[in-house]
């Protein structure tokens, strides 16, 4: 681990595999308490150094981290391949992401803005003048999922350096190899060593972060149930909290619908990226019955061409799932709905982590088993009446992260779009949509915060006011 400025052991360590074949790819170091209260203190220390750097100062070290991952970007991509489970083209897009997050961060470093407030709005303070800065919050403590680590450290760790705090990140302890050797690139790029440091275990970790008085923000990508504990905690030292949670995102096929396009959204964006394994995937697909029969026939069709196996063959649509446990769950899942009344299109089976890009037809509406988030290569088909009553059966869920509609005509698309309570709708394509300079994040249960450029670093800094006074006589 990297705590100040020094690379050590834990108290103990696990092993990590390929969830493809088993094979040992390298032992994760288990923080003690001890050793992530020591990266706290060091913290203390680089949050001073990092803001009491210029922006152009830490912009230059974002740039530089941007530049160092490129140059490593395929050495990674197949690390993160071996350890994640995702194929290895799909890999490379996530590290090409992390490039240009850390880029985009770089350049919104020199863009932290104030303003300044017209006192004179206000009678008798007419001859006053006010501005009002904003400043780093701290130290920031990044908690990384498992689905897409690199580029979700990315979002947390540039944004708040680019802020002037310092980071902790946890990287996943399903797969942490990749983001120990990204923290070594980021400590090679001259990021402060109090300012950067990287604590690796389990949930235990993350739980004594979000309980620290020297943490000011604690961010969280992860299941709803991991997000309410670490609030909980968090509110006893009244610390920010930032979270995109889990999601049962839905998709609403109208009966004018482009038939090829809405499937190809559903085999691109839920069966074959991230192995299913994305939270803004769509989960649940709502079809008008006029389409239904043709809008199944052309998803088995295209699921059933989906290449599984090995996620570092180039020809590889689907890998295996974080882990065998994982491949399971999504199996008992499937078990459930089929005994609910739906029908296994084509898919189902589970060979170790790896599961069969899966079609279920005439899924009973509120079926239990995905009335709940299935984190796999799954996608369960509705009929549906009209479409309000798709979004009435949406609205019920306790999560509203995204949400696609497809449908030729706009005014339906806006009025769907607005009666959805979710934080994004995507017309005519995939709800998997994640771009970095747009804002990204959830209602409910999934946990409210924003991520992206111009959003995360709001979140990671607090406004100050200065107040001249008798400045306009």
């Amino acid at each position: 681990m990297a705590i100040d400025g020094s690379w050590v052991d834990g108290a103990e360590s696990v092993e990590i595999t390929n969830p493809g074949n088993g094979d040992v790819l390298g032992e994760m170091p288990v923080a003690s308490a001890e050793q992530v209260e020591q990266a706290i203190e060091a913290a203390q220390r680089g949050r001073r150094e990092m803001a009491a750097l210029a922006a152009h100062e830490r912009a230059a070290m974002l740039f530089a981290v941007a530049d160092r991952l490129s140059e490593r970007a395929e050495e990674l991509s197949r690390m993160l391949a071996a350890e994640n489970g995702k194929p290895i083209r799909q890999t490379r897009e996530e590290v090409g992401a992390a490039v240009r997050i850390f880029l985009g961060f770089g350049e919104e470093a020199k863009r932290i803005f104030g303003r300044q407030i017209p006192l004179d709005a206000v009678p008798g303070l007419e001859a006053h003048f006010a501005v009002t800065v904003r400043e780093p919050l701290g130290v920031v403590a990044a908690v990384v999922p498992f689905n897409y680590p690199v580029e979700l450290y990315a979002h947390k760790a540039a944004a708040a350096l680019a802020a002037g705090n310092a980071v902790i990140a946890k990287p996943p302890d399903k797969c942490p190899l990749t983001l120990l050797e990204v923290a070594r690139v980021v400590e090679e790029a001259g990021v402060p060593a109090a300012g950067h440091q990287m604590v690796t275990g389990g949930a235990e970790t993350a739980q004594q972060l979000a309980r620290s008085g020297g943490v000011d923000l604690i961010s969280l990508t992860g299941a709803t149930e991991a997000g309410r504990q670490l609030a909980t905690l968090g509110a006893k030292t009244l610390k920010h909290v930032h979270l995109e949670l889990g999601a049962n995102d839905v998709m609403i096929v109208c009966e004018d619908a482009d038939v090829e396009r809405a499937t190809e959204a559903v085999v691109l964006g839920r069966l074959a990226r991230g192995n299913g394994q994305i939270c803004c995937a769509v989960k649940r697909v709502f079809v008008a019955d006029e389409l239904y029969d043709a809008f199944a026939h052309s998803l088995e069709r295209q699921a059933g061409e989906l290449v599984v196996g090995d996620q570092l063959s180039e020809e590889t649509d689907v890998g295996p799932l974080i882990n065998q446990a994982a491949a399971e769950a999504v199996e008992e899942a499937i078990t459930a709905t089929a005994s609910a009344g739906a029908r296994v299109g084509v898919g189902g089976g589970r060979d170790g982590a790896f599961i069969d890009p899966t079609v279920l037809t005439e899924v009973p509406v509120g079926a239990e088993a995905i009335e709940r988030e299935v984190f796999g290569p799954v996608a369960p088909l509705m009929r549906m009446g009209a479409p309000e009553e798709a979004t009435e059966i949406a609205n019920r869920s306790r999560q509203g992260l995204q949400a696609a509609v497809f449908t030729r005509d706009i005014e339906r698309a806006f009025a769907l779009a607005n009666r959805l309570e979710v934080g994004g709708v995507v017309i005519n394509g995939s709800s998997a949509l994640r771009a970095e300079n747009m804002p990204f994040g959830g209602v409910k249960e999934t946990g409210g915060g924003r991520e992206g450029l111009h959003d995360t670093l709001l979140a990671m800094t607090s406004e100050k006011s200065i107040i001249v006074m008798n400045a306009r006589r």
